[in-house]
């Protein structure tokens, strides 16, 4: 195993951009889906 040096390591593309993005779009749909719920409440439908 080699040592990158410092130009090598700013080179390297990472995945967090897309986690991010995903990360970010579940927690707005989690908040619509709640805020949704708490102002129009349905009971189960048995």
């Amino acid at each position: 195993m080699r040592t990158l040096t410092e130009q090598e390591l700013i080179k390297i593309n990472g995945g967090f951009g897309i986690s991010l993005w995903l990360i970010l779009g579940g927690v707005i749909t989690f908040t619509i889906g709640f805020f949704d719920g708490y102002s129009n409440p349905n009971k189960c439908k048995k």
